[in-house]
């Protein structure tokens, strides 16, 4: 029962983490729900965004490369103005910073006074709604390349409000990035790409967490299907969304 149940949990996070309907919040409704809690909560959801962020260096590897190649080519021939990639590779670092600060000094306290099932419920109830306004009323003309430095940065403190259970990382992102004009698949574009270094960060710290307790009664097999649950469902989810909003 319990490997369906981490089965069904990485499909669950694989599918909520891209779509603007918040992973976190769902998992912490099946956790209490199901009543899945087989050694550790913390260490299981770890797991499973540590999966998604797989499919995501997975989809953008050659995206990720082409910045990071970029980023540190800027150091000896700074040219944000023409180098595109140069530009999303600092957008990308600066954007990072809000949630990262925020993230650091506060992610405790946060998760714990809106870590309830009827906290969680009305995040989702709002920000969706906020999600349907900024899509409805949003001029949308922009692509990627035309972002801002300004734009990039207040996606990046949108980006800090998902720390809140409840609250879609990758919704508010889009909400924030249709709110600089920027069109539909720009704006998931650059929000999963904005996800890389900060889930890479936040599941680093966590793992390292984790490492320090010395779980001894952790089923290692149960972890690994949530995650390749994750990973794959996770994949399959930005490559078709993806399509979906170029439409």
């Amino acid at each position: 029962m319990e490997i369906i149940l981490s089965l069904v949990a990485g499909m669950l996070q694989g599918l909520t983490e891209f779509l603007p309907i918040s992973s976190s919040g769902h998992l912490i409704l099946f956790h209490e729900f199901l009543s899945f809690d087989f050694f550790d909560n913390l260490t299981f959801d770890v797991v499973l965004h540590l999966g998604t962020l797989a499919a995501l260096i997975i989809f953008f590897w050659s995206d990720i490369l082409n910045y990071l190649k970029a980023f540190f080519q800027s150091f000896a021939n700074w040219d944000l103005k023409q180098n595109i990639n140069q530009r999303l590779a600092w957008y990308i670092l600066i954007a990072t910073f809000p949630a990262a600060i925020v993230g650091y000094l506060w992610e405790e306290q946060i998760e714990t006074f809106f870590r309830g099932s009827i906290s969680v419920a009305i995040m989702l109830i709002v920000f969706g709604i906020i999600l349907y306004l900024a899509d409805r009323f949003s001029e949308r003309i922009k692509d990627v390349t035309q972002l801002s430095f300004f734009g990039s940065f207040i996606i990046g403190v949108a980006q800090a409000l998902a720390l809140v259970p409840g609250v879609s990382r990758s919704g508010i992102t889009i909400i924030a990035g249709l709110s600089q004009k920027l069109n539909r698949e720009a704006a998931a574009r650059f929000s999963f790409l904005l996800s890389i270094p900060i889930v890479f960060g936040a599941g680093l710290k966590k793992v390292s967490d984790i490492a320090m307790e010395r779980n001894s009664n952790i089923d290692y097999f149960i972890l690994a299907v949530g995650f390749l649950a994750a990973a794959i469902i996770g994949y399959l989810v930005i490559k078709y969304f993806l399509k979906f909003l170029q439409n």
